[in-house]
């Protein structure tokens, strides 16, 4: 009796094992499917490729405030206002050939006998002066802008700190090519024309590129493995060849 009770024991054991043993595989099995990733999850892993390697929208890029707004035509009424005041001062400057100097003088020639003439008739006609308002430059708001104008110039310097460094040679050379580019534009127009130039395409191409944006990547992707490649064939034939001293660790203490 004891023998068989010992036996039923035994079988009742090896079925709660066998049954902790399915339930694990199982359970294993589940995980491991669920490891898998799905097609769906894997395309979204996938990088994009973004002009410039931009990882974030386009109106982060620019700032996400205001500017970018303008720049990119958030709102219309503002972002035409820019370009129209631009393109008036640019006609005024370089079509009509006008000085900066005699522009000042004749607004505030205009300026002051608007005012003139405003303040004697209303004397004339109510028999009290009219109070003229007070113009004043507010403060916190050049301080502001001294203080990020301040931060761009010193990462300026230091980007060109590092590259002059002679750690990155590929920086390097995309660096001096575009200011010997710059330096050829330059003789072709003066610096209200190009900054008129660059500020039309600051308030054009964004936007035009924000909106075919699915197609302008692609082909900017085979254009830039197509410089990748022909740097990787100029490194190969003609960088890796010129001699560079050996580099110095500094040794820790």
């Amino acid at each position: 009796m004891a023998e068989h009770e010992e036996k039923h024991e035994e079988s009742l054991m090896e079925k709660i094992t066998d049954k902790i043993h399915g339930h694990d595989s199982s359970s294993s099995s589940s995980d491991s499917d669920d490891d898998k990733p799905s097609e769906s999850s894997v395309k979204a892993k996938v990088k994009v490729f973004h002009l410039f390697g931009r990882e974030r929208p386009l109106h982060h890029v620019f700032g996400g405030g205001k500017p970018a707004d303008i720049f990119l035509w958030r709102n219309k009424k503002v972002s035409a206002g820019a370009l129209g005041v631009a393109t008036v001062i640019w006609v005024l400057f370089e079509l009509l050939e006008y000085y900066l100097l005699t522009l000042v003088c004749h607004l505030l020639i205009l300026a002051l006998a608007i005012l003139f003439l405003w303040s004697n008739a209303t004397q004339f006609i109510n028999k009290s002066r009219p109070r003229i308002p007070e113009v004043q430059i507010p403060k916190d708001p050049v301080l502001e802008f001294a203080q990020a104008l301040r931060l761009e110039i010193n990462q300026a310097f230091a980007v060109l700190r590092v590259i002059a460094s002679g750690r990155d040679l590929k920086k390097f050379l995309s660096v001096i090519a575009g200011l010997w580019v710059l330096s050829i534009v330059g003789t072709w127009c003066n610096f209200l024309t190009l900054f008129y130039i660059v500020f039309v395409i600051l308030h054009t191409v964004p936007v035009l590129y924000e909106k075919y944006e699915d197609k302008v990547d692609p082909f900017a992707e085979k254009v830039m493995h197509e410089i990748n490649k022909q740097y990787a064939v100029f490194d190969a034939k003609v960088l890796s060849k010129i001699p560079r001293g050996p580099s110095k660790e500094k040794k820790k203490d």
